[in-house]
């Protein structure tokens, strides 16, 4: 069974407070896109075991480590599933901000669910994916979201960019979100977001705020210049997806003088 985890972008995204158990209680909206990888999911054969191959973008760390194998031993674990064979093929930037890795544990839970016919309720899918990551139930659903609480806490909500045309850039870094955190501004002043995606487009730079946006643009000045180039380029709104590094922008129309260096990655679909 083959299956193709999408990515997401952040549209705003506050950090309103830290909590007692080290995480932090955010506002944000996730917003899905196009980028995806190519995970394949099949019986192995086995009695038991997971057989994990990764091919593609080079990931860091051992295979147990990585949240497939992680939601693959969890439903194998709870559910006494025979052995699995899976393949990543992994083309979503690491440590970008575009959700990759959780997007391949929801869809790893959501495959294995299908592929063993387990009569499992979405409540039940959901916690699963709480103990994975905080966004990973976002790509259960795939669909416009509002996230609260750690990011686990979701609200549909109405937003439809349909038509609008998307540039996603991610800069050739990546960025530990842990530490990211650390040095990002907390506040519960401004604008909802809720709010915010309820004022015309072009007052959207104003209200729909990132506060990962100020560090990463004093401690990594191409973080600034891409956005300046993005609105230059004609977008009505740009920023940074999640805690980064990637940066993306929304268009009326193909994005147009574009010049980027080559180790740069970038992606660009109409929504």
């Amino acid at each position: 069974m083959i299956v193709y985890p999408n990515a997401k972008i952040n549209l705003g995204l506050r950090i309103l407070s830290k909590r007692p158990d080290g995480f932090h209680d955010i506002e944000t909206l996730f917003y899905p896109v196009g980028w995806s990888d190519i995970l394949e999911i099949l019986p192995s054969g086995f009695s038991s075991g997971i057989r994990f191959k990764i091919s593609g973008i080079p990931l860091p760390g051992c295979s147990k480590d990585n949240l497939i194998y992680k939601a693959a031993s969890l439903m194998q674990e709870r559910y006494d599933l025979p052995g699995i064979r899976i393949h990543l093929h992994k083309q979503i930037p690491v440590g970008a901000g575009l959700g990759g890795g959780s997007s391949d544990a929801a869809f790893t839970l959501k495959t294995i669910q299908r592929l063993f016919s387990l009569d499992l309720s979405f409540h039940e899918l959901h916690q699963l994916a709480a103990q994975l990551g905080s966004d990973c139930a976002f790509f259960l659903v795939n669909k416009p979201a509002l996230a609260s609480g750690k990011g686990e806490k979701l609200t549909p909500v109405s937003l439809d960019l349909h038509g609008i045309y998307v540039l996603i850039i991610f800069p050739g870094f990546t960025l530990d979100t842990g530490r990211m955190y650390n040095i990002a501004r907390i506040s519960t002043k401004g604008m909802s977001l809720k709010e915010a995606i309820t004022k015309p487009r072009n007052e959207w730079k104003k209200y729909l705020i990132n506060h990962f946006e100020e560090p990463l643009s004093r401690d990594f000045p191409v973080i600034q210049k891409l956005l300046k180039h993005l609105y230059a380029s004609g977008a009505w709104f740009a920023s940074v997806s999640g805690s980064g590094s990637s940066v993306y922008g929304l268009f009326d129309a193909p994005p147009r003088n574009l010049s980027l260096p080559q180790n740069y990655q970038t992606w660009s679909e109409q929504l």
